[in-house]
């Protein structure tokens, strides 16, 4: 997915510790492009914290009748130094990357896209999707990985259940009640994703590594965790050296994402659809893209984000920059 607002601000996403058990992070709404846009809520990255783990962007969406707010229908654009995570309850898009890679999103599939040193793609929805739900991630690739080639990855999980509760690990392991489950998905750093059900009045206990940061996005009905309320919409952030997430469902059902990692403890800085380190970089990865889609003058011929096919619609053009040398911006403790 790509980022659409027309003034992007720079983030440093610096890890710092809260000193919170539980850190509710409260999401802002942004519409996806145009008059009939739809509207998607942003958790991750914000002022109040930047990063979990490597997780580093959380959009989630819906349910949306794609009729009334034209759904997600997202032209060409690039990205930089991260993956790409989707995930859908509801609904089918359909993914091209310049690096070749076609692919259908399923509900209850992840496909992750690791962009590498640059690729661009579209984001288009099937025709016959009515109702769009469902959640948008990107993670921060390592300085070790961030220059690697593209890659692309599809994979279905076997939900692992018990008495009023399913999981469905799509990246990374979870363990419950002496369950684990192990998604195959490559990462570069230790990360962990799942959907989570529960039945109304359904507490678990969740095993997890002491030194990792997790993260718990309520997509529908009431659910605490450790002991303290997340409402719809809303991630609770937990810091390192929790070794358990107890997850309680209230009266209605629950569906959660969980995502969790290993701090990064790098500094990068992300703007737009870019991730890199510095001011010049991401100056650099700007022009080279513009150039590229022919949209303003300059050297196109390192051919970062690759060829399309010439039929695909208009690509989309990156914003105007900060008149301001962007700047790290760091999590406040």
């Amino acid at each position: 997915m790509s980022n659409l607002e027309n003034s992007p601000a720079e983030i440093d996403c610096c890890k710092v510790d809260s000193p919170a058990e539980v850190e509710i992070l409260t999401p802002r709404e942004v519409p996806l492009g145009g008059p009939r846009a739809m509207t998607v809520f942003r958790t991750l990255p914000q002022k109040q914290r930047s990063l979990i783990g490597a997780w580093c962007f959380l959009d989630h969406y819906g349910p949306d009748d794609v009729k009334a707010t034209g759904g997600m229908n997202v032209p060409r654009h690039p990205h930089t130094g991260l993956q790409t995570v989707s995930w859908l309850f509801t609904g089918q898009i359909n993914h091209m990357d310049s690096a070749g890679f076609k692919a259908v999103v399923h509900p209850g599939e992840v496909n992750l896209m690791t962009a590498g040193h640059g690729i661009s793609h579209s984001e288009i929805l099937t025709e016959d999707t009515t109702i769009l739900h469902g959640a948008q991630l990107w993670t921060a690739l390592p300085e070790h990985a961030r220059d690697m080639e593209h890659t692309f990855e599809n994979y279905r999980p076997e939900p692992v259940n018990g008495h009023g509760w399913t999981m469905s690990v799509f990246l990374g392991s979870y363990e419950i009640y002496g369950q684990r489950s192990v998604s195959p998905v490559s990462t570069h750093t230790e990360l962990s994703g799942a959907e989570l059900r529960l039945e109304p009045h359904t507490e678990i206990e969740i095993v997890v590594p002491k030194h990792h940061e997790h993260g718990v996005l309520v997509d529908s009905g009431s659910l605490t965790v450790n002991g303290h309320e997340v409402a719809p919409r809303e991630l609770g952030f937990v810091r390192a050296g929790c070794t358990t997430l107890r997850l309680a469902a209230g009266e209605e059902p629950v569906l959660a994402l969980l995502i969790g990692g290993e701090p990064l403890n790098e500094d990068i800085l992300m703007w737009w659809n870019f991730v890199g380190r510095t001011h010049e970089e991401v100056l650099a990865f700007r022009a080279q893209w513009q150039a590229e889609i022919s949209a303003e003058p300059g050297d196109a011929s390192e051919d970062r984000f690759g060829p399309f096919p010439p039929d695909t619609p208009t690509a989309l053009p990156a914003p105007a920059l900060p008149t301001v040398r962007l700047r790290p911006r760091v999590n406040p403790s």
